[in-house]
């Protein structure tokens, strides 16, 4: 343990530019490829490792799942988490699409085991967009041969920019960490904007790094990153048939992650899942405001993340946020029906540290205060249960017409 403290003390991690590709070894690719209706809309990426990677993956617990999840899932059981590539298209969801669609899913993967000499089973598969629309396999086939002849380092953006949707800008990020053994980089790009509820919405996330991790190792740091990140926002409480959460490790720095260096790595992991996982909430569709939702002294962390769940899911808080309205019986009533023990005798409700009820009773005399603060871009809401010791954030956004608009027309 006392080692451990000190690799964490002497271990710093700064931001650098590169997106996915800023790790070494990793070369990507993006285009057009003709399945997004607007000319020159990037809509295909493949994301390779010069030579073989650990891969882990996590996905959706929707049982509705669609054909590339269950295609990864399967390589990643089958070759006990090595390979070689993920390819990735938008603008088609490839769900709800039947045998044909898990043949085509099988289909990308080929093709890209074929350009790049190695199995199907080492290549993964996403998609994204509209359920129950076939891919237009052709011209998809035709683009991964043109994105795997292109593939190149430090072309991560373009990547990032071609896995959107709905999304109003694209979402990348990368770190150094430097530890007393040596440095390694972690690059990331992730993509969602509604149908947002990862529980492992339509969330992509694909996460990069030159490190040599075990690939059990990569997963527990995958699964341990994401439950206070990917797995702590929440745009609409919908969750998707397509949810994946992608992690390769190349182990080109040289550094060796084991239990001494995994602190290093998970913090690394954080670094570069957080301000990804925001800015999903920030560009969630039709959002204006930020939610954080604290909740505090809770009997246990899970009783704490289902209230803070239930609160910033709730139509009626999230409403209430996007017209500035301090109603605090709302997120009172919201905790009270999280299906965990509750006493209002003891809960308190602050919004941006103005305290608005406690004990039972109303502060109503600091609402005004209150409805400046929700007036803000970020707004904090949190609330002591009085039970216990344990607390847990989750991140969402308010609810507008905009929402409606775009969720209304999303077919159409």
């Amino acid at each position: 343990m006392a080692d451990v403290m000190a690799v964490t003390r002497h271990t710093s991690i700064a931001p650098i530019d590169g997106g996915i590709t800023a790790p070494t070894g990793f070369r990507s690719a993006a285009l057009h490829c003709g399945i997004k209706a607007k000319a020159g809309a990037l809509d295909l990426a493949v994301l390779a490792v010069d030579t073989f990677a650990s891969m882990a993956g996590l996905f959706t617990t929707n049982l509705a799942q669609a054909a590339p999840v269950l295609v990864s899932k399967r390589h990643l059981d089958v070759t006990r988490g090595t390979g070689c590539a993920i390819v990735v298209n938008s603008g088609c969801a490839n769900a709800c699409t039947g045998e044909e669609g898990l043949a085509n899913a099988r289909r990308m993967t080929e093709e890209v085991a074929s350009a790049l000499g190695c199995e199907p089973e080492q290549v993964l598969v996403a998609s994204t967009g509209v359920i129950g629309v076939a891919l237009p396999i052709d011209r998809v086939v035709a683009g991964i041969q043109e994105a795997c002849s292109s593939l190149a380092h430090r072309k991560g953006s373009e990547a990032a920019q071609a896995i959107m949707t709905t999304d109003p800008f694209p979402k990348e990020h990368a770190v150094r960490v430097t530890t007393p053994r040596g440095s390694f980089s972690i690059g990331a790009m992730a993509k969602g904007s509604g149908m947002i509820e990862p529980n492992m919405a339509t969330m992509l996330g694909f996460i990069a790094t030159d490190a040599q991790v075990a690939p059990a190792m990569l997963h527990r740091a995958l699964a341990e990153s994401a439950r206070d990140t990917f797995n702590a926002i929440t745009v609409d409480g919908e969750c998707s048939t397509n949810d994946s959460l992608f992690a390769m490790a190349s182990g080109n720095s040289g550094v060796v992650i084991d239990e001494e260096l995994y602190p290093a790595l998970l913090d690394g992991l954080l670094s570069v899942s957080r301000p990804l996982a925001l800015g999903i909430v920030r560009g969630g569709e039709g959002a204006t405001k930020v939610i954080a939702v604290s909740v505090y002294d809770a009997n246990t962390v899970d009783e704490a993340r289902q209230v803070a769940r239930t609160i910033a899911n709730s139509p009626l808080v999230k409403t209430a946020v996007h017209g500035a309205d301090p109603n605090w019986g709302r997120i009172v009533a919201a905790a009270g029906r999280a299906g965990v023990r509750f006493d209002m005798q003891r809960v308190t409700v602050r919004i941006g540290g103005i305290l608005l009820f406690e004990n039972g009773l109303p502060h109503d005399e600091s609402a005004a205060r209150a409805a400046e603060i929700l007036k803000r871009d970020t707004v904090d809401i949190e609330i002591s249960l009085g039970a216990g010791n344990a607390s847990a954030t989750i991140w969402g956004c308010d609810l507008s017409a905009e929402y409606v608009r775009i969720n209304g027309e999303y077919r159409t």
